[in-house]
């Protein structure tokens, strides 16, 4: 097999392990549910008391700056991912996709990079390292930002190797450089990288014209952020909320910074930093790795240990959390790939038997490793020899479930009545939604979703306030909903118009909030549902992949 059908056989198997069962794993473990919420409509709004944003402080009148950016994060991200739902709907393969299609070339990307550093062989099996490795497939197929990011810093580091050799790529690196940091501003930490191989071995680049014009279009492309932030500014005292944290402004309207705070002070950093490397990687993976550091130090593997030590002090400023470890992958494994390749030229290369059986062993152990920590609904063995704590990150405990039973529950059809939004921005959202409904020949249906206070936050925003928020659908938290009975009489809703009435209780093999966060749990849904039962209603029972009962839903 010639070394072109070889990467063919490379790309495919990667695609396979990030494209399999994509949409399976609930969104309550990570982030990702924040995004793919806000995508939707590229909105700057996700209905978190604790990180208002302007479009809430500035509603009804919106200024034209506000929506170039968000509030937390550049746009980029959230407009990839709102053209993808457009295409494939609000669904969890709608919004991981483009995560997958650029997990997929950043293995290509490993190929190149690997392929200048170091030879044409290395870069292969580097690829084949990357196809397969956990914490690569694993954010390849999360709707977080992070696989779109680590694409911007293989494209960036590509082209800025190529414009070692032939300077007209520099432009194109400040391209991918300003894409990167629209994704997310953690791609600025390869201004450090780029600046200090520069210094120590190309300081001659710093008299190149085009190197100063590749600075330019970074500029340019990263420009709607750089406005955003002077017109924030202007009008308020201070950046986005994440300048202002780097910045130290501490503004009023953001006191608290839920994933900022987790992370802990400089030594808990430092402290968490290898064991939740060893838990984001396979052990096979991270002792090929270790005894890859034996060749880190080589004049060829000078950018990839740049690269890593940068990665490295950013992590350990920002917190190692699994996401951002995933940063440091793909250096690990081109480090990986040298070392296997000099482990090959020296002693195995007679021994052509012996290597074909080690690389095996370790292409279909990291296949299996990665597909029990991502694409089997629920892994075999124990954790962390077979399976690693990503399988967390996205676990198939239900509430997938609970988002498809509303979606065939209200298909066709649209909220004969809704409630009104608390802002103008909203209020357009919902008139917009129901005007398109109506558009399609969807019929009106009079519904109200009344959920347990005890759901978890994430689930409850993706399921019930993006029914409400981009639907129009009728939505109260049980306890809302009794406090509006209470004071209008039992029948406040049918007097309303609202004669379908559905309340979902979860059960206990559901995770629920974090009482530390969210405020305590409590027994109200529970003694709601004993009335329901009591008056005769029967519910409706969900199950998830293992047949246990996840969520009761009655409807009257």
């Amino acid at each position: 097999m010639n070394r072109k059908s070889i990467l063919a056989v490379i790309i495919a198997v990667a695609a396979l392990l990030r494209l399999i069962n994509l949409a399976a794993g609930d969104i309550i473990g990570s982030d990702e549910v924040f995004y793919a919420f806000r995508s939707i409509g590229m909105l700057d709004f996700d209905n978190a008391p604790r990180q208002t944003t302007p479009l809430q402080w500035q509603d009804p009148d919106i200024q034209w700056w506000a929506k170039l950016s968000f509030h937390d994060h550049p746009p980029l991200v959230f407009l990839i991912q709102n053209f993808s739902m457009k295409i494939f709907g609000e669904n969890n393969f709608g919004f991981r996709l483009p995560s997958v299609l650029l997990g997929i070339a950043s293995v290509y990307l490993i190929f190149l990079i690997a392929k200048k550093l170091f030879s044409e062989q290395v870069g292969l099996i580097s690829a084949a390292i990357a196809a397969v490795a956990a914490n690569h497939v694993y954010i390849s197929r999360s709707g977080l930002q992070e696989s779109t990011l680590i694409f911007f810093i293989l494209l960036a580091s590509y082209l800025f190797l190529r414009a070692l050799e032939r300077d007209k790529y520099f432009v194109w690196t400040g391209i991918a450089l300003g894409l990167g940091a629209l994704s997310k501003y953690n791609a600025l930490i390869l201004v450090p990288i780029f600046l200090t191989h520069l210094i120590l071995y190309r300081r001659d680049v710093f008299k190149n014209r085009r190197f100063w014009m590749g600075i330019l279009a970074a500029a340019i492309v990263f420009s709607p952020v750089i406005v955003y932030n002077l017109m924030l500014y202007k009008t308020v005292g201070h950046f986005d909320f994440q300048f202002s944290y780097i910045f130290g402004q501490n503004p009023a309207t953001w006191q608290e910074a839920p994933g900022k705070e987790a992370v802990g002070n400089l030594s808990q950093r430092v402290g968490s930093f290898l064991p939740n490397l060893f838990a984001v990687n396979s052990w096979l993976f991270l002792a090929l790795f270790a005894a890859s550091l034996t060749v880190i130090f080589k004049k060829q593997n000078r950018f990839v240990l740049i690269s890593l030590i940068w990665l490295t002090i950013l992590i350990f400023k920002i917190g190692p959390t699994y996401r951002f470890l995933a940063m440091l992958t793909p250096f690990m494994i081109m480090n990986a790939g040298n070392f296997s390749n000099n482990l090959w030229e020296r002693w195995l290369k007679d021994r052509r038997k012996i290597t074909a059986a080690l690389a095996a062993v370790f292409m279909l152990w990291e296949i299996f490793y990665s597909a029990n920590s991502q694409i089997f609904s629920y892994p075999a063995g124990p954790k962390p020899w077979t399976f690693s704590a990503l399988r967390y990150e996205n676990y198939n405990w239900g509430y997938n479930e609970l988002a498809d039973y509303f979606q065939k529950e209200f298909k066709g059809k649209f909220p004969a009545l809704a409630f009104d939004a608390k802002y103008q921005f909203l209020e357009k959202i919902k008139g917009n939604a129901i005007a398109r409904a109506k558009a399609r020949g969807d019929r009106p249906f009079p519904a109200m979703l009344i959920y347990d206070g005890n759901l978890a936050g994430p689930a409850q925003l993706w399921i019930f306030d993006r029914l409400q928020i981009y639907h129009g659908w009728p939505v109260a938290d049980l306890a809302g909903y009794l406090a509006i009975l209470r004071i209008n009489g039992a029948d406040y809703f049918r007097r309303a118009g609202l004669t379908n009435l559905y309340f979902v209780a979860p059960t206990g093999n559901i995770p629920l909030k974090f009482a530390e966060l969210d405020g305590p749990i409590t027994g109200t849904g529970e003694i709601f549902e004993k009335t329901l039962i009591a008056g005769g209603l029967l519910p409706t029972i969900l199950k998830n992949k293992r047949g246990e009962e996840i969520f009761r839903i009655f409807r009257f």
